[in-house]
């Protein structure tokens, strides 16, 4: 079926896209890993709270749970519940393109109605496929990322504990 979708004038630019985002998500992934490794041992200071013209992050610790079902509702949204805000532009923008092309929201109407033959001629296939990969993306991507920014605050929590209040211990003598 999927060849039977497939545009075989896009196949030579489908290939190299796909094989280009796996090596890329690869070597961004050790690169940041790498990053991590030095930081960590350096006990390097970072940014919790910045302000910017789009948006004001700030790092407090959220639900992984909660981005997914938010993801899942519609994607982007959870992308949003952890103030990944051009992400979830993003996200969002390229999910109402492929529900647009797709005409996703006609065929559903036209299959509450009860007109499959309707239906299986409106949509479009090529744009249909995208949306659960799509879907997929936006779960895994603010699941991660959420449990990753939690393990942040953490590490953040931890180390402002220790600086102020680590220095005032009260040594108590041994019995």
């Amino acid at each position: 079926m999927a060849k039977e979708v497939l545009d075989t004038n896009w196949l030579l630019l489908y290939i190299p896209v796909y094989i280009y985002g796996i090596w890329d998500s690869y070597r961004s992934s050790v690169d940041m890993n790498k990053v991590y490794l030095l930081a960590d041992r350096e006990n390097a200071k970072f940014n919790s709270y910045t302000i910017h013209a789009i948006e004001i992050n700030y790092l407090d610790k959220r639900r992984p749970l909660m981005a997914v079902v938010w993801s899942i509702f519609t994607p982007g949204l959870g992308q949003l519940y952890i103030h990944r805000v051009i992400t979830a532009i993003f996200t969002m923008g390229f999910m109402i393109a492929f529900v647009y092309f797709s005409n996703v929201l006609v065929t559903i109407h036209l299959l509450f109605v009860g007109e499959l033959a309707q239906a299986n001629q409106v949509i479009d296939p090529q744009w249909f496929m995208f949306i659960p990969s799509h879907f997929g993306f936006a779960i895994y991507d603010s699941y991660v990322n959420t449990v990753e920014n939690n393990k942040l605050f953490e590490s953040e929590q931890r180390n402002f504990l220790k600086d102020r209040y680590q220095q005032y211990r009260v040594k108590l003598p041994c019995k």
